[in-house]
C-alpha cells in the first residue's frame, strides 16, 4: 500500500471523528495527524492524544524554523500540521488523515496537491448541526456561536473539495467515508503517471 493523504473538514459537529472511528477497520493502517495548537486544553484532554498544546512563543519558532506543512489563527490561538510525523508515516505507506478547516485545506492542497484527496463533511441542515452543538454541551452558548457563524463561512467553500459527505445516517456516512479513504490510496500523482506512460510505451 502507498502513502496518502486525505483531508477532513466541515463544521464543528459535523460528527467527523465519530465517521472516522466507525469506519477504522475498513481503511487499513492509517495516521490521524494531531495537530498542535496554542490553546488551552479542554477538560480531559491530553496533549499528544487530542492535540500537542505549545505556547505560542514555541509555535512562532517553529514557523520560523519551517516545521509546519500548515498554520492558521483561528478565535486568536494557532492550529497548525507538524511535518515531521506526516513525512514518517507516508513513507511507511500510511494512509494520512488530517482533520483541518478549509483554510488547511487550501494550504495542504496547494503544497501536496498531487498526494491529496479531501472530503468535506457536514450535517444535512444548518438546523441540525446547532441541534447538535448544543446537544453535546461542550462548549458555552458564546462560543456555539462562533461555530455556527464559522460553519456559515465555511459551507461556502464546499465545492473546492473533492467528496461531500453529508450525516445524516452514520452507518451510510462510514461506508462512504470508508470508499473515499481507500480510493486516496490509489491516487497517483503526475509523476508516477509520467513514469507509467514510459514503461507503458516500451
Amino acid at each position: 500500500m502507498q502513502g496518502a493523504i486525505l483531508v477532513l473538514s466541515g463544521p464543528s459537529g459535523a460528527g467527523k471523528s465519530t465517521i472516522i472511528n466507525h469506519a477504522s477497520d475498513e481503511i487499513g493502517e492509517y495516521y490521524f495527524s494531531i495537530s498542535t495548537t496554542t490553546r488551552k486544553p479542554r477538560e480531559g484532554e491530553r496533549d499528544g492524544v487530542e492535540y500537542y498544546f505549545v505556547t505560542h512563543e514555541e509555535f512562532e519558532e517553529g514557523i520560523k524554523a519551517g516545521e509546519f506543512l500548515e498554520y492558521a489563527t483561528v478565535h486568536g490561538n494557532y492550529y497548525g500540521t507538524s511535518l515531521k510525523p506526516v513525512k514518517e508515516a507516508l513513507e511507511e505507506g500510511k494512509l494520512v488523515i488530517f482533520d483541518i478547516d478549509v483554510q488547511g485545506h487550501r494550504l495542504v492542497r496547494a503544497k501536496m496537491g498531487d498526494y491529496v484527496t479531501s472530503a468535506f463533511i457536514t450535517p444535512p441542515t444548518l438546523s441540525e448541526l446547532k441541534r447538535r452543538l448544543y446537544a453535546r454541551a461542550t462548549d458555552d452558548s458564546s462560543i456555539i456561536e462562533r461555530r455556527i457563524a464559522n460553519a456559515k463561512e465555511e459551507i461556502k467553500a464546499v465545492v473546492e473539495f473533492d467528496f461531500v459527505i453529508i450525516n445524516d445516517d452514520i452507518e451510510k456516512a462510514s461506508k462512504e467515508f470508508a470508499t473515499i479513504a481507500n480510493a486516496a490510496r490509489l491516487k497517483q500523482s503526475h509523476q508516477e503517471l509520467e513514469n507509467f506512460v514510459k514503461i507503458w510505451d516500451n
